[in-house]
């Protein structure tokens, strides 16, 4: 029973730590993209995540587009969500090892942010080519950045733009081969522990 009451609240504190984390690094790619802070759903990103960025925001300024108030607070919301499913584990509350394992995460959301981003920005482009939905723009947006040195590249051919391959294959070798997967394994990152990997 006790397995059971540790698992689910496990399942709790990733859930909602974990979606926090997400909104919070979507803020700060956000910035990083320069997007268009009318869209609602920047808006909505925004208000979520202010009250807790704000604190920080004196301290942490924005550096060439970076900000890291956003980031700090990604990172202490993943180390607290794992000191939390650790101590519930039974392990020490916090090992410095713990901080490795959480920047390791905060990359592989990143990763896995565009990723699905570039996978709804194809499908999307199959199916509704021309639509103006918020999210659409706010994808699109995103992802530009990363698209754009790939289609100098790889420009467009026959007005089909095959340049996205190109970064699908890029991020997944970072995530599966080259960095993500050989440190999370290198690390002892617990299988599951951390939302992304």
């Amino acid at each position: 029973m006790s397995g059971n009451l540790a698992n689910a609240s496990v399942y709790i504190i990733q859930m909602f730590f974990g979606l926090y984390t997400i909104v919070m690094m979507l803020r700060f790619l956000m910035q990083v993209s320069r997007t268009d802070y009318y869209n609602p759903i920047c808006q909505a990103i925004v208000k979520i995540t202010d009250p807790a960025i704000r604190p920080f925001r004196t301290v942490l300024p924005t550096v060439y587009g970076v900000d890291f108030a956003t980031l700090t607070v990604a990172f202490i919301i993943q180390l607290v969500a794992v000191m939390l499913i650790m101590m519930l584990f039974g392990y020490s509350f916090f090992l410095p090892i713990y901080v490795a394992w959480v920047l390791v995460g905060l990359f592989s959301i990143i990763l896995k942010i565009y990723f699905f981003a570039l996978l709804i920005s194809v499908i999307s482009s199959w199916i509704a080519p021309y639509s103006n939905h918020p999210a659409l723009s706010l994808i699109h947006q995103i992802t530009e950045p990363i698209c754009t040195p790939a289609r100098k590249l790889l420009p467009p051919m026959g007005g089909i733009d095959f340049s996205i391959i190109l970064v699908f294959v890029f991020i997944n070798i970072i995530d599966n081969i080259l960095v993500v997967a050989p440190l999370a394994q290198m690390l002892g990152v617990p299988p599951n522990l951390i939302l992304g990997l």
